[in-house]
């Protein structure tokens, strides 16, 4: 369970990386939500920072992830440096992220995407 679900982390990750839409549709549930630093998304509007721009993503750091299962759900905890480029300027930021992914049928669908800014 541990490898799959990683891979899915790491494959969303990469959709963001790459403004690829098809495939931040295909891993998350159309209910998905996503909450940042001063704003939350619904899937659709999420897809549409990235495919238009809005975010556009110049270094993704992952330094750990961990697993908690509980029977359909899990999450999975992301520490990770999110550099992008927001508004013409560059950004980065030290994030804990929260990434719920629940069993519906055979696959595991992304459910909710936090990011949490951590402070050293």
């Amino acid at each position: 369970m541990q490898e799959k679900l990683f891979a899915l982390s790491d494959a969303f990750w990469n959709a963001m990386k790459n403004r690829d839409g098809e495939t931040m549709y295909a891993i998350a549930d159309p209910a998905c939500n996503f909450v940042h630093i001063g704003t939350n998304a619904n899937l659709d509007k999420e897809v549409k920072y990235y495919t238009d721009g809005i975010f556009q993503p110049t270094d993704i750091t992952v330094h750990n992830r961990e697993l908690h299962a509980f029977g359909d759900t899990a999450i999975v905890l992301t520490d990770v440096d999110y550099g992008l480029m927001l508004d013409g300027s560059p950004t980065t930021h030290h994030f804990m992220v929260t990434e719920v992914y629940q069993k519906q049928s055979e696959d595991w669908k992304l459910i909710q995407f936090t990011f949490t800014a951590l402070v050293h």
